[in-house]
């Protein structure tokens, strides 16, 4: 059977988004667990899952779980630890063969029965999560958050940011904090988890060649741990903070080569209808090689190593990343506001709006070629509460013209310039 859009439904207070295709030889599953970043949850959060992967109640060390992936014909198992918005977000995907490339074996009843067990059901020590594991774990997540500060890219994008939004739960990382993890013990990781579990929202994403009514049977019997968030939903903020004065911040370590970021506020996130003008806006600004900072900033001025943008649609936030000479920071200052006052003025060439439209156009229409990339985009209809196919968000895009980019590029404030440099004075 096929179809064109995602069929829904609920069971165990879990939300069910089946697309029932044969358009690919294997079944993705995809499970969404969100929960709101705060500062006393969102490391036991980020540890969890790493914890989880380490064997379930059937498969209780980490070798009989690997070869249980084994059996299942090498299926593929693994996560992301994410936010979008105000959210941590924690995705579990799996993916199996199609039933009929495998000798008939009913791989998508076993593959949800072991992702269902992996997740609700852990491998446990004296009613508790494996110290073993867990000590492991932190380890494995700390070596991960300090891997940031060794990339100094990374590291001034996520500074950035903490400055930017220094009073909302966007500041905080979401593998979480390095001083919280050394009080982590598996009993207080257990009770997290148990409250993460009953009462966050829940999203379970199969694509493959079935049906919705035999994926709901399916995890009503491999999802049945108690839960408590029945229908509970993502809020959908849509406050805008107001930028009164730019802050600017400059930080010193042993590097050789200055970062500098720029956070922008802007009025819009994915569910508003000009969503389209300011992933189009984006695009001008820096996504692209042909964008302005690109050409600009590092081609034309030779004043960045690189120079880019980036759109988190659901916090309404533009960041911009660049890596220049230390001494350059005043002039590279002075020509990315430069490029935004272009923007704002409505200097933008036809070549500008018809490359930044096709290398967009080219991504959404790429999407319906992997499975994980359609669950994804559809994702964002949960997060948002806005219902928008990619079919819909090409049209949206192929309709934004010059003054739709002006009068979304009005409602964008530099709020924080950040710069990491060098120890030297000057």
């Amino acid at each position: 059977m096929q179809t064109t859009h995602f069929q829904r439904d609920a069971v165990n207070g879990i939300r069910l988004h089946v697309f029932p295709t044969d358009r690919f030889k294997t079944t993705a599953i995809s499970v969404f667990i969100g929960t709101l970043l705060q500062e006393q949850t969102v490391t036991p959060v980020a540890l969890t899952p790493f914890v989880l992967r380490r064997g379930n109640a059937t498969y209780p060390t980490t070798k009989q779980f690997r070869e249980a992936l084994d059996d299942l014909y090498g299926a593929g198992f693994g996560f992301d630890i994410y936010k979008r918005g105000d959210y941590q977000i924690v995705n579990f995907r799996m993916d199996v063969i199609q039933n009929e490339f495998a000798s008939g074996e009913k791989l998508l009843q076993q593959g949800i029965e072991f992702l269902g067990e992996t997740v609700t059901k852990p491998a446990l020590e004296g009613g508790t999560f494996v110290k073993q594991y867990v000590e492991a774990e932190k380890h494995t997540v700390q070596k991960k958050l300090e891997s940031i500060i060794n990339d100094k890219g990374r590291y001034a994008a996520e500074r950035c940011i903490e400055e930017m939004c220094k009073d909302e739960p966007y500041r905080l990382h979401p593998l979480g904090r390095t001083e919280d993890l050394e009080a982590v013990t598996p009993e207080s990781l257990f009770a997290s988890y148990q409250t993460w579990l009953s009462d966050s929202p829940m999203d379970i994403y199969v694509v493959g060649n079935t049906t919705l009514e035999e994926v709901k049977e399916l995890v009503q019997r491999a999802f049945a741990a108690n839960r408590q968030a029945s229908g509970a939903e993502y809020r959908h903020s849509r406050q805008k903070k107001n930028v009164e004065n730019v802050n600017r911040v400059i930080e010193r370590m042993d590097v050789g080569q200055g970062k500098l970021n720029m956070g922008l506020r802007t009025s819009t996130t994915y569910a508003d209808p000009s969503y389209a003008a300011a992933l189009v806006y984006n695009g001008i600004l820096g996504s692209f090689p042909h964008s302005k900072l690109f050409i600009n900033v590092r081609e034309r001025e030779s004043l960045a190593y690189y120079a880019a943008s980036r759109l988190d649609g659901h916090k309404g936030i533009i960041t911009i990343q660049s890596g220049i000479e230390i001494d350059n920071y005043e002039k590279a200052v002075d020509i990315i506001e430069k490029q935004l006052e272009s923007i704002r003025k409505g200097e933008i060439s036809d070549l500008e709006m018809s490359q930044t439209k096709a290398m967009i156009s080219n991504h959404l229409r790429e999407i319906n070629d992997s499975a994980y990339e359609m669950i994804g985009f559809d994702f964002n209809t949960v997060l948002s509460g806005k219902e928008r196919t990619a079919e819909v968000l090409l049209q949206e895009v192929h309709e934004v013209d010059v003054s739709d980019i002006v009068q979304f590029a009005q409602t964008v404030q530099l709020d924080t310039i950040y710069f990491l440099r060098d120890r030297r004075e000057g």
